[in-house]
């Protein structure tokens, strides 16, 4: 692929144009996206303009910014040349991620885990390949694999617990867990929700659904069903935890704002020999009764000075939904702050 930077197309353009050629028309067909949806969210995101021309791409606008989109989009044929798609998510995530670390993180934590080759962070799972988007999400997966005990905490939408699940699913394709359990308190969040028809578990499915959408994300449908029927993927409440010695099993406790202190350190003491656990939590959205201490947050300020466990802090800008979930947030803070 060739890159070149031309002069002004005329007197009246303010800046040059970047072209960049791309040998196989597969392959940029790809990278253009159905309808050119791919350059038009660079074009929206950058504020450039991008051009096609056969098998040319030519970008008009400010001189930098025009550079920052040719190296995403040789980044992305990159990608697309390795065998691997492009889809929004990935242009989200060049555009995010500082790649000024890749040499260090090269070094990762273990090669067996195949984590950081050529600096790129990849979870390798049954049905997909999962990548951290922002700078925040890299180095929590990083930690994920590097510490038994690790935290992540913030808000909503920031793939908290999708990505603590991703490198659980992960450590038990490639053996390094025996098991997956995966817990939650079972706290309404503002409903009454104990009048409802069915069975313990009928009951108690809606608080879990999330952790089953994660699950059905990185496994198929009836290997997943398997596991579950073996006990060797367990959804439960945190309550189910308690006499429990957890050995080599990838724990993870979601929702952690809403365990009590003494559910926590209960939950926490459960750790057993060649296990891990995560715990992820958003300390802005506590459902429990009034005056009941979040054990989230007395676990943060206990276990900071212990190495070995680690903490992950996320914000607004690490949101990887819809971008309005990320204003919501922020507005949020604000008023919080300001009030």
């Amino acid at each position: 692929m060739a890159t070149s930077v031309l002069p002004p197309s005329s007197e009246h353009a303010p800046a040059p144009e970047v072209l960049l050629e791309f040998p196989d028309n597969r392959l940029l067909i790809e990278l253009c996206g159905e309808f050119d949806r791919h350059l038009a969210e660079i074009e929206q995101r950058l504020g450039v303009q991008i051009i096609r021309r056969g098998n040319q791409l030519v970008v008009h606008g400010d001189p930098e910014l025009c550079q920052q989109a040719a190296e995403l989009l040789s980044l992305l044929y990159e990608r697309l040349e390795s065998g691997r798609p492009v889809e929004r998510e990935d242009i989200d995530r060049e555009l995010r991620l500082d790649r000024s670390d890749e040499e260090a993180a090269a070094s990762g934590p273990d090669s067996q885990m195949e984590m950081f080759t050529g600096g790129k962070v990849e979870i390798k799972t049954r049905k997909k390949l999962v990548e951290p988007r922002t700078d925040a999400q890299k180095a929590y997966v990083k930690n994920l694999y590097e510490n038994e005990m690790a935290f992540g905490i913030g808000p909503a939408g920031t793939g908290k617990t999708y990505l603590a699940v991703a490198v659980g699913v992960s450590m038990f394709i490639q053996g390094h867990v025996d098991k997956i359990i995966l817990c939650r308190p079972a706290v309404e969040a503002g409903e009454r929700l104990g009048f409802l028809p069915g069975t313990q578990e009928e009951k108690v499915d809606p608080y879990m659904q999330p952790l089953y959408d994660a699950l059905n994300d990185f496994l198929p449908g009836k290997q997943l069903a398997k596991l579950k029927e073996e006990k060797t993927i367990e959804i439960a409440p945190l309550a189910f935890m308690r006499g429990r010695t957890l050995s080599n099993a990838y724990v993870v406790l979601d929702e952690a704002q809403n365990a009590t202190t003494m559910q926590m350190k209960m939950f926490l003491t459960r750790l057993g020999e060649g296990s891990r656990m995560v715990i992820t939590g958003d300390r802005t959205q506590v459902d429990l009764p009034r005056g009941v201490q979040s054990g989230l947050q007395d676990a943060e300020r206990l276990l900071a000075p212990i190495p070995k466990i680690s903490f992950n802090y996320f914000t607004a800008k690490d949101v990887v939904r819809h971008p309005l979930v990320a204003a919501i947030i922020e507005a949020y803070d604000k008023d919080e702050m300001t009030g």
